[in-house]
Order: C-alpha cells, then structure tokens, then sequence
C-alpha cells in the first residue's frame, strides 16, 4: 500500500511583480482610507465652525443694546407726581407711578432734544426706563437729567452696521455728538418675553427649561433606572418579557410629537388647569426619555462581569446587595452616559412643548412648577417668527444661551460620571 503524497507549500515570493503590485495596492487603499476620514472630519469640523462663528457673531451683538441719551426737564414737563408718595410704602409707590402718564411726556422730550422725529428713535418701552429712574431717584423731579434709554429697533441694527442709508447717516451724526452708545445689556438676561426687541430677556425661558427638566430628571431617572434593573436581573425571560423590551426599543424611536399629544390626551385632561406649566412639560418630556435611560441602563448593568454577581454571592451578599452595593455602582457612568443623552434631547425639544401650551406669550418669569412658563427652544422658535431685523439676534443670543446650559449639562454628567467609575 502506497503512502499518500504530501504537498509541500512553496514560500511567498514578496519580491515577484505580482507580490510588489498587491503590497502597493493595499499600501494605496490605506492611503485613499485615511484620506476620506480625514476630509470627513475637516467638513463636520468646517461646519461646527460656520455654526459656532455665525451663531457667535450674531448672538454677541443681541446681549448689547443700543442706548440713547434723552435730556428731560422734569418741572416743566407733563409729570406730576408727589415725591413724598414715593417716598413711602411700596404699594403707594406703585400707585402713585402707575396714575401717571409717562409716554407722552418722554416723546416730547424726544421731539425737543432730535426734532420731529425724535420720538420714533427711541424704543417704545423707554418711557419704563424713565419711570425706573425717577422711582430709583424721586429728586428728579426737581431738575433736568439725562436718562439713557434704549433705542428704537431700527436705529438699534444701523448703529450695528446695517439698515438703510438715512439711518446710518443719522448714527453717525449721533454718534460724532456723543448723544449715542451700545452696552451690556443685563436685561436680557434678567427679563422675559416681550413685544419690542430692545426689551426681552431670556431668564423667564431659562428658568422654565430648568424647571422642566428637573421634573423630567425626577421622573425619568428613578422610574428608567428600576425598569432597567429589573428587567436585567428579575425579569423572566419568556415572551411577556420579549414583548415589554421590543415595545420600549420601539419607544426609544417614537417622534417626539406623538409624546406630546400623549401628554395633551393624558395629562391636560387630568390637570386641565396647569396647560403651558413646567409640570405639564416635564411629564411628557419624561415620557420620552424614559426609554432612553432603561436602554441605556441594561447595556450599563449587562456590562458589569458576572464574576462581580458571583463573588458577592460566594461571600454571603443577598440578591438584593448583590445589585445595589456591587452591580449598580459599576454600572452607573453608563447608566449617566445615556440619562444625560436622553436629558439632552429632552432639552433641545419643542415639538411636544408645543403641544401642551408652552408657546404662549410669557411676559414674566414662572415662580413654580405650576405656574405658566416657555422653554429655551419655544422661545427660539418664537422669536425667529418674529418680522422684527431685531429680533434675529435675539434670537442667535438665545441659542447661544442654549448651548451654554447644554454644555454645562454635559460638564455636569462627565463629572460624575468620573466620579463614580470604578476600574476592575
């Protein structure tokens, strides 16, 4: 019987044309590989930086208003009023500025100082600023004074370089007499909505965004992080189980506008008097990212060794230790990661906010949970409907605003998430 014949391999000839040709082959597909990725990045990094320098360029100029100086004689104009009520209780202040018509005698001052048309450079809120100085300041009404008050919409845009040509030529004759100046403008930040662009302020849709998503966190948190145990390490695998983890992936991708008319189904009905609330919004806000965070929360825990489970068993540890004194806590900068993920988008929402009413006129900022309130992104919805040039920088102000509070969200879930990682 013959033995069978062994083929022996012949050795790799890496100097044969054929050999060099496919070396360089791969060596140019490499080449061409790095190359797309490097012009993928180029192209988001270009577009991150048109996005951050227009917003940047716009935004900087909507926190700085136009201010012009309106010599007032106060004795011999239209305001009467009896600097001893000012001087007393708050309530008679009030009552007594509130008697007092202040808009026809600041026009007139205006018509005095710049001509016929003086009253249309100015802002229609000034007359306020006029009452807050003399409520600041009852002495004078004894005397002449100067009050910086903001300008008018237009004047405000051609003193920032655009408008029409009357206009800048008018600026530059108030700006050669010094009757005309820009600074910080604090109210925007401090003040809420309002009708004229030189008036708004941010703080009242601040304060309602912040107010929404901490009953989102409240909610959304505790709630995702229980299902997301539960059904990692309680739940029976049958198909009541298959079932209950298919519905909530579809969740995790349900359009956030079908959350909203959940909430205007659900929650309006049940508390018809908070429309337009932080509570309301939060509610549906939490109904969206709850599914993110059970996500985000299984992977976290199914990524924990089972060494962990079984050498806290080996020792004594309940099941119930088991999870919260070892599973749980190398489990939480995952479980952060996708909470701060699921709150992000919660935030830049405003599709299912305006469902629920949050894009009514708010002219004061919201002193609770239940009290009417708008968010950042309504807010920047709104204020780019407006027809007013004034309010597109406003409106790139309060993106700017935006990012910030994400940014600083963000920062807030590193930080902890690094706090609490634990290595093994």
């Amino acid at each position: 019987m013959t033995e069978p014949t062994t083929m022996k391999r012949q050795p790799t000839d890496w100097s044969s044309p054929a050999m060099v040709r496919r070396i360089k082959g791969r060596y140019a597909a490499e080449r061409r590989f790095k190359a797309v990725g490097l012009v993928a990045i180029l192209i988001s990094v270009a577009f991150l930086a048109f996005l951050l320098l227009s917003m940047a360029s716009n935004g900087a100029r909507g926190f700085m208003r136009t201010e012009v100086k309106l010599p007032i004689d106060f004795p011999a104009s239209a305001i009467m009023i009896d600097p001893a009520a000012l001087n007393g209780t708050p309530d008679k202040a009030a009552e007594a500025l509130a008697a007092v018509d202040f808009e026809g005698p600041v026009a007139t001052a205006a018509e005095q100082a710049y001509g016929a048309d003086g009253a249309g450079l100015l802002a229609d809120s000034a007359w306020i600023i006029v009452r807050d100085a003399i409520k600041a300041d009852p002495s004078l009404l004894s005397r002449k004074a100067e009050i910086w008050v903001p300008a008018a919409s237009d004047l405000d845009v051609a003193f920032k370089g655009e408008g029409d040509a009357a206009l800048l030529k008018r600026v530059a004759e108030m700006k050669q007499a010094g009757v005309i100046t820009s600074s910080f403008n604090k109210g925007f930040l401090t003040g809420a909505d309002a009708t004229d662009p030189t008036m708004v302020g941010i703080w009242g849709a601040f304060k309602g965004s912040l107010l929404t998503m901490i009953v989102t966190l409240l909610l959304a948190f505790p709630v995702g992080v229980f299902s997301a145990i539960y059904l990692e390490e309680y739940a029976p695998r049958n198909r009541w189980t298959d079932l209950i983890e298919v519905s909530i992936n579809n969740l995790a991708a349900v359009p956030s506008i079908i959350f909203g008319l959940l909430g205007l189904a659900v929650f309006l009905v049940i508390f018809p008097t908070m429309r337009s609330a932080p509570l309301i919004g939060g509610m549906t806000l939490a109904l969206m990212t709850m599914p993110v965070i059970v996500i985000a929360g299984r992977n976290a825990i199914k990524a924990v060794p089972p060494s962990i489970r079984d050498a806290a068993l080996g020792i004594g540890a309940s099941p119930v230790q088991v999870v919260f004194h070892h599973v749980l806590p190398l489990a939480l900068p995952g479980i952060l990661t996708g909470t701060i993920i699921g709150m992000a988008r919660a935030l830049g929402e405003t599709a299912p906010l305006l469902m629920v009413g949050m894009r009514a006129f708010i002219s004061a900022p919201p002193a609770g949970f239940t009290d009417p309130a708008t968010v950042l992104p309504v807010q920047i919805f709104l204020w780019s409907d407006e027809v007013s040039r004034g309010f597109v920088e406003k409106t790139s102000a309060a993106i700017i605003v935006l990012l910030v509070f994400l940014l600083a969200m963000n920062g807030m879930a590193i930080y902890l998430r690094n706090r609490f990682e634990t290595r093994w």
